[in-house]
């Protein structure tokens, strides 16, 4: 799909406007943007002028966006290493970017020069003067620690690079009744089969969106995930009941190349546009949780927990690689917490 991108001045606002030729899913994707707008007078639709959003899509960066000619070499250099290690194609755009807006900062210093101290530097007088996200900062810094991995003159020392405290946030939870809700929320079977296979087997987004027929093993009653987060396979069960209702969306759609496919045959079903689905089921709900597509995940794994699922178990099924990511549930979980007698009650 095509589509360009240029920096407009809106109601005193610097804003970035995004032109394409009409189509629905893409709209979706844009209005899921925060702060979207469209402009009856420009025909165009509009968002924030934001570090995130001139990266997404390719408006130059503020200030200096062009690296020295050392640095868009050792960029190259960097990507193919990546890709000659099978990093996914997302973390390689991720990474490249991120690294181009270090040493688009430091264009000036040659980057055997570069210490652990500009890191600092760096976040001090860029993401947080520009009041960027802690994520993107966390990112910036994980491309600079596997970059300064990869060469060999150097003045960084790897380990000690400067990452910001990671904020302690316990995961979002939806209860088993507004889960319900939300999966009866869309009486279009793609839609309900979507969120909930989501659901009943913890899956990410991007692991639903690249489920192919195949994938579903019926005599077995698991699902296959393929190359899942970190390249990793692994196997999930499949919920008898969501088999039934696989059954009868395929006699529906019968889906060529992937599980769920999009507007065109044998591509995947867009992301944003699930996440519009999610959003519209929230609506008809009258749910006014700010719930993503991961919270659903989030709730998969609580209510295993809940009842009774061993955490290692759940580690499994989740694929996370560490037990200390999976334990994180075990401070969203009711079950224990509800037994505790408030000293209130006795008063």
């Amino acid at each position: 799909m095509k589509w360009e991108s240029k920096l407009i001045k809106h109601n005193g606002l610097v804003r970035i406007a995004i032109a394409f030729e009409k189509n629905a899913e893409l709209i979706a994707r844009v209005k899921l943007i925060e702060g979207s707008r469209w402009s009856q007078s420009l025909g165009v639709w509009h968002i924030p002028d934001a570090e995130e959003n001139r990266i997404r899509f390719k408006i130059p960066l503020l200030f200096q966006t062009v690296p020295s000619e050392e640095g868009i070499l050792q960029i190259e250099k960097f990507k193919q290493w990546m890709l000659s290690k099978r990093y996914s194609e997302s973390t390689i755009s991720s990474y490249t970017e991120a690294l181009k807006s270090f040493l688009v900062f430091y264009r000036d210093k040659p980057i055997s020069e570069i210490t652990n101290e500009d890191v600092i530097v760096y976040n001090n007088d860029y993401i947080l003067k520009n009041n960027l996200s802690a994520s993107f900062q966390n990112q910036i810094v994980n491309a600079i620690k596997l970059f300064f991995q990869t060469i060999r003159e150097t003045k960084m020392m790897v380990d000690k690079i400067h990452r910001p405290k990671r904020a302690k946030l316990l995961p979002n939870v939806l209860s088993k009744e507004e889960v319900k809700a939300i999966l009866n929320a869309h009486s279009n079977i793609k839609h309900k089969m979507m969120l909930s296979l989501i659901y009943s087997c913890g899956l990410r987004c991007g692991e639903l969106l690249a489920l192919k027929p195949v994938h579903i093993d019926s005599k077995r009653n698991i699902v296959l995930l393929k190359n899942a987060k970190g390249q990793k396979d692994r196997i999930v069960p499949l919920s008898p009941f969501i088999l039934e209702m696989l059954r009868e969306y395929y006699k529906i759609y019968k889906p060529k190349t992937y599980l769920f496919e999009g507007q065109n045959n044998g591509f995947p079903y867009d992301a944003r546009s699930l996440q519009l689905i999610l959003k519209q089921a929230l609506q008809k709900t009258g749910i006014t949780k700010p719930a993503t597509l991961h919270w659903l995940r989030h709730s998969y794994a609580t209510h295993l927990l809940e009842s009774g699922t061993d955490l290692r178990y759940i580690q499994e099924l989740l694929g996370h690689s560490s037990s200390k990511t999976t334990e994180i549930y075990t401070h969203v979980s009711t079950k224990s917490i509800q037994q505790i007698k408030s000293p209130f009650d006795d008063l």
